[in-house]
C-alpha cells in the first residue's frame, strides 16, 4: 500500500504553516513534504514533526529568489557559489527533520547551452557528494513547460538517462506523475522503465491539479501499480484542493495512517 505525503505548501491552506502539520496527523497522513521550510526555525520544524508522529519525505533545497522567478541554480555556471551556500542552508534543515531526499532545481537555463549542461553536472554532483555523509538523496525532477516555461531539466528520458550515467549511488528521479503525463504521457510504461531510479513520487489531477480522484488518469490503477513494482517510498500529495483540503480527501480514505 502506497505511503502518502501531505504537501504542506499547498494542502490545509485553511491553516497557518506551523499548524498544517497537526491538521495532516489529523486526517490520517504519517507524513509531509512542502517546497521551502526556509522562513521557519529548523528546530521548529522538527518539534512539528514529533510531536505529531509524521515523517518528512521530501523538501527542496533553497531555490533562489522565488518570488521573482528563480527556481533553482544548478544549470546556471554564474550561480555555482549560491548553488554551494544552498546546500549548506538546507543542511540544518536536513539534520532537524530526519529527512532522507531532498529536491535540486535546475534553474531557468537552456539545455542546449554547453555551458549550462557543464554546470547542471557539476552541481548535481557537488550537491550528491555534499549530502552523501548524512545518507540523504538528491532527487532531479523534471517539470512541465506550461507550469514553469523555461525550465532546464524538463524531460524525463533525459533526467533518467543522467542518473544511469553519473551512477552516484545517491542520486535519483523525482517522479511526479502530473509533470510525466503533461510532457510526455505513457505513465505505466515510463514508471516500469524508470523505477530503479525512482527516489520519490508525487501526484494530482490532469490537467488541473486538483485531488487525484477524477479527470485523465486512473490513479487507483496505478497506485496497484507501484505495489507491483515494489515501489517502497513515498507519494506525495502536490495538488491544490479544489476547496476544503479535508472535504476531498474521499480518494485518501483507503489509505490513511499506512506507513509500512
Amino acid at each position: 500500500m502506497p505511503r502518502f505525503a501531505a504537501n504542506l505548501t499547498m494542502m490545509f491552506n485553511e491553516v497557518p504553516f506551523l499548524e498544517r502539520f497537526e491538521a495532516a496527523a489529523s486526517a490520517g497522513f504519517t507524513a509531509v513534504e512542502f517546497l521551502f521550510p526556509y522562513a521557519y526555525p529548523a528546530e521548529e520544524i522538527g518539534k512539528r514533526l514529533r510531536a505529531n508522529g509524521l515523517t518528512q519525505a521530501l523538501f527542496n533545497l533553497p531555490p533562489g529568489n522565488w518570488d521573482a522567478g528563480e527556481k533553482g541554480f544548478a544549470a546556471l555556471p554564474e550561480r555555482f557559489s549560491d548553488l554551494q551556500e544552498s546546500l549548506r542552508i538546507a543542511l540544518p534543515y536536513v539534520q532537524a527533520t530526519g529527512v532522507k531526499r531532498v529536491h535540486l532545481m535546475a534553474g531557468i537555463a537552456n539545455r542546449n547551452e554547453v555551458r549550462a549542461m557543464e554546470a547542471f553536472y557539476k552541481s548535481v554532483t557537488w550537491a550528491a557528494e555534499f549530502f552523501a555523509p548524512h545518507s540523504v538523496d538528491i532527487v532531479l525532477e523534471p517539470l512541465n513547460p506550461r507550469n514553469t516555461p523555461n525550465y532546464f531539466l524538463n524531460d524525463f528520458g533525459f533526467a533518467h538517462d543522467l542518473i544511469n550515467e553519473l551512477k552516484i549511488p545517491n542520486l535519483k528521479l523525482q517522479f511526479d506523475i502530473y509533470h510525466c503525463q503533461i510532457l510526455h504521457g505513457d505513465v505505466t510504461m515510463r514508471l516500469r522503465e524508470m523505477m530503479p531510479v525512482i527516489g520519490h513520487i508525487q501526484i494530482a489531477s490532469i490537467p488541473s491539479r486538483h485531488e487525484p480522484d477524477e479527470e485523465e488518469l486512473n490513479y487507483p490503477f496505478l497506485f496497484a501499480e507501484l505495489d507491483r513494482l515494489g515501489y517502497g517510498g513515498f507519494v506525495g500529495c502536490e495538488y491544490n484542493p479544489r476547496g476544503k483540503t479535508t472535504d476531498g480527501l474521499g480518494w485518501f480514505e483507503p489509505y490513511a495512517g499506512a506507513r509500512s
